[in-house]
C-alpha cells in the first residue's frame, strides 16, 4: 500500500504545480474589461466569451485530477495500517540469566510478630 501512497502523492504534487502554472499563464476576464475602455472596443465588454481555449480546459482537467488525488490521499491515509511506532520496538530483549547456585540466600522475611511490634512501637511514625 506504501507504493500507492507514493504514486498518488507524486501525481497530486504534479497536478498542483500544473494548476499553479496554468493559472499564472492565463489572463483574467477583468483584463479584457480594462483594455476595452482604453482601446475603444466597447462591443466586447458584454459580448459572448466564446468557447474555452486550451489553457482553461487544461486547467479544468488538472483541477479535476487534483481533486481526485486529494480524495485518494485522504482514503489512503485513513486506511493505513499502523506499524510499530517506537524506537525500542526493534530492540530484542536479552534472555534472563538463571541465578547461580553459589549466590547467598535472600534475607528471611520479618515474622508477623516483628512487624506488629514495629507498628505498635511508633518507630515509623512522623513527628507532629
Amino acid at each position: 500500500m506504501n507504493i500507492w501512497l507514493t504514486l498518488v502523492l507524486v501525481v497530486h504534487v504534479l497536478a498542483a504545480l500544473g494548476v499553479i502554472g496554468l493559472v499564472l499563464l492565463q489572463h483574467g476576464k477583468g483584463a479584457d474589461v480594462g483594455a476595452a475602455f482604453g482601446s475603444g472596443a466597447s462591443g466586447s465588454l458584454f459580448g459572448a466569451t466564446g468557447s474555452a481555449n486550451f489553457l482553461s480546459r487544461a486547467t479544468a482537467v488538472l483541477a479535476a485530477i487534483f481533486f481526485l488525488t486529494s480524495l485518494g490521499l485522504a482514503y489512503l491515509a485513513s486506511h493505513r495500517t499502523v506499524e510499530g511506532g517506537g524506537v525500542m520496538d526493534a530492540v530484542k530483549e536479552a534472555p534472563a540469566t538463571p541465578a547461580s547456585t553459589s549466590a547467598p540466600a535472600a534475607p528471611a522475611a520479618k515474622s508477623a510478630a516483628e512487624s506488629d511490634a514495629a507498628k505498635s512501637s511508633g518507630a515509623n511514625e512522623v513527628p507532629k
